[in-house]
């Protein structure tokens, strides 16, 4: 079965929508103390709110229901969006049973127009009723969105809490292992005991309305709306990543306190470079001073502070990363891809041509999903004339790629890639069916440069482990990638590390031809859902002859919430329950004619002849026997196996390919 794994949706939950509880002293008073008491056995007194139609609801208007459950949401929690769909079915499923559900939204920043819109998007059939004021929050305790109250017949709590556990801090399941509110529901109805019946909620703190302190020095104004612009507002924007926009007070109003929180337990904003090794310029992680300003922000209300302190706005390229808008913008294809609602989707290819009459320089490149909440990913690369295979290992060229937590940067001065003349793009997609039947037309948008500004060809290089076989219920299962060396020296750029669920930690080293090593980049906490690239503030020399060296952990375990499943062997593949082992980085090499095709570097013959190796060499005795290569392969293998006894050593492989460089590229050769 598919491990359908929703990348907008987990973005959005590693965002501002922290989801699980854990006690900051940040949180007000209320909130604080309302994690504290015990919730079952209260009695909820009458209340009257109304839907966003204007419809007056009372508590007391289902006395005939059995059970009342009350359903704390959000229109904005990316949480409390995923489980409307979840309480809908449960509402249809014990509607028979005479069970009343309500949805009760006190955020003071969601409008009567947004939670029509959630209804209508979730196709919600209970009432949702605005609690302006919070009071019916305040008066049940309640703490988060979205949280559930399971009421008797005498309007007593039995059950307060989660809905399941299908969706927690960092992961999605495929199905829930506990349903929590179901199985409450059931056992009360059928007059036994609930085996958990407080089980604190996981999702975004309840927008409450504070009273700002006016005396604070710390303001949105002053301070606040400084810190968002260079940390937040990047994704937090209209049309970008983020569930909800922070460029104003007003968006900012109702989030304190899930600010303060995910700020403090660092998962916001996303940073998972290890501080002690490299210094990269796209670094989001907040200051400590930072942090403490924004903690005081909170404890005195979020005030406004005046306003003729804000800042300028941030200027953005409305629907683009890029800095302005693009000078060419390719479709994949001509029509959208359909989507299918369930089950397994391979990666799809698509091939455009670029039109290209002569070479062309790219200074910035953007791949653009159409369609993020089912695009999990894209790849484009560039295909010459001629050029055959696709993807990872294919014969192509890397150009640009959208996964979760890319950023769009351009490149240095002086830097570009080259796309030759008659070149088509080639998009790999994975998509990830969400339930509903989906369109998708991705596109990629490219900024060109002058041929004569241009002075280093940039080039996407890799370190891969593709024989992967990841030990059942292992916590910490290391892999290394072969090493990989080049015969010139490289300008590094950035690195960007690629795993998938059971991704535990990610280095890169280089180990210098003087026999110096070096950590060029550690990633202890490595994060699926926010794949990061990093990159340097000063280009690095890597002198020819230089090996980088990656290596990876990985968690099968239980504790790995994200784990699909922890019994099995996991080896490669292109599905997130399967796993991958790569060490992306770019580099740039010095161009000396502009208008000369840009030969891709390759690694050295050394490299070469570890990865044929480590490839073929099926039973692990460093030796590539005959019968272990492929018939396609048996040409290739009579040519390297020069003492003919049937055996094939790293050394003659490496001779081989040197040999085969020399023919191919010796004096004259045209590249």
């Amino acid at each position: 079965m598919e491990f359908s794994y929703r990348i907008k949706q987990i973005l959005a939950l590693s965002l501002l929508a922290a989801i699980c509880f854990i006690s900051s002293p940040n949180l007000t008073s209320a909130e604080d103390s309302a994690t504290q008491i015990k919730h079952v056995g209260m009695k909820v007194d009458n209340f009257t709110l109304k839907d966003y139609r204007g419809k007056e609801h009372s508590l007391s208007d289902y006395q005939s229901s059995k059970l009342v459950v009350v359903a704390y949401l959000g229109t904005q929690c990316p949480l409390a969006k995923l489980y409307g769909a979840r309480l809908s079915q449960l509402d249809k499923k014990y509607q028979s049973q005479n069970v009343k559900f309500l949805g009760v939204i006190s955020n003071q920043q969601d409008s009567i127009t947004e939670i029509a819109s959630y209804a209508r998007i979730h196709k919600v059939k209970f009432p949702i009723l605005k609690d302006a004021g919070n009071h019916v929050a305040d008066q049940m305790k309640a703490v988060r969105t979205p949280e559930v109250f399971v009421l008797d017949e005498n309007r007593v709590v039995q059950y307060w809490g989660r809905i399941d556990d299908q969706y927690g801090v960092g992961y999605i399941r495929d199905d829930a292992q506990e349903n929590f509110l179901d199985d409450a529901i059931a056992h009360i109805l059928k007059g036994e005991k609930i085996k958990l019946a407080e089980n604190l909620s996981v999702g975004c703190h309840i927008g409450r309305i504070r009273k700002p302190n006016e005396n604070s020095k710390v303001t949105y104004s002053n301070q606040i709306s400084r810190i968002f612009q260079k940390r937040c507002v990047e994704c937090h924007r209209d049309g970008d990543i983020a569930p909800f926009t922070l460029t104003s007070y007003e968006d900012v109003l109702g989030w304190g306190d899930m600010i303060a929180e995910v700020v403090e337990n660092n998962r916001m904003p996303p940073w998972h470079a290890n501080p002690k090794h490299g210094d990269f310029v796209n670094d989001r992680h907040m200051s400590d001073d930072e942090k403490k300003l924004v903690y005081e922000w909170v404890k005195n209300g979020s005030p406004k502070g005046n306003p003729d302190d804000l800042p300028e706005p941030v200027k953005f390229v409305k629907g683009w990363q890029l800095s302005k808008e693009p000078d060419l913008v390719l479709n994949m294809s001509e029509k959208p891809f359909t989507v299918k609602a369930e089950g397994e989707l391979k990666y799809q290819y698509f091939t455009v041509k670029t039109g290209f009459k002569e070479g062309r320089w790219v200074k910035s490149v953007e791949a653009l999903p159409g369609n993020h909440a089912v695009v999990h990913h894209i790849l484009v690369f560039i295909k010459n004339k001629g050029a055959k295979g696709r993807g990872i290992g294919g014969n192509l060229n890397y150009m640009a790629a959208y996964v979760p937590g890319f950023r769009v940067k351009k490149l240095p001065e002086g830097m570009a890639r080259y796309i030759p003349a008659g070149a088509e793009l080639v998009f790999q997609v994975h998509y990830t069916p969400i339930g509903t039947e989906q369109q998708d037309l991705s596109k990629v948008g490219m900024i060109f440069e002058d041929p004569e500004n241009v002075t280093h060809s940039v080039q996407s290089l890799s370190a891969i482990e593709f024989r992967l076989n990841i030990l059942p219920h292992a916590s910490d299962h290391k892999v290394d990638a072969v090493p990989v060396s080049y015969d010139q020296d490289l300008i590094l750029l950035s690195m960007n590390p690629h795993m998938h669920l059971r991704g535990k930690s990610f280095t890169y080293q280089a180990l210098y031809p003087d026999g110096k090593k070096e950590t060029l980049l550690d990633i202890p906490a490595y994060d699926f859902n926010w794949q990061s690239t990093y990159r340097l503030r000063e280009p690095k020399l890597i002198p020819k002859g230089t090996k980088i060296i990656c290596n990876a952990s990985y968690d099968n375990s239980e504790d790995n919430l994200a784990n699909p499943d922890p019994t099995i062997n996991v080896h490669w593949g292109d599905q997130t329950w399967e796993e991958m082992m790569i060490g992306f980085f770019e580099a740039a090499i010095p161009v000396t004619d502009t208008n000369k095709y840009q030969r891709p570097v390759r690694p050295d013959s050394s490299t070469a002849a570890r990865l044929l190796l480590k490839r073929f060499d099926k039973n692990r005795n460093s030796i590539i026997d005959k019968n272990e290569v492929p018939k396609r392969g048996k040409v290739f293998f009579l040519f390297l196996d020069f003492n003919k006894d049937g055996e094939l050593t790293e050394d003659e492989i490496r001779k081989g390919i040197d040999l085969r460089k020399k023919m191919k590229f010796g004096k004259g050769s045209k590249t």
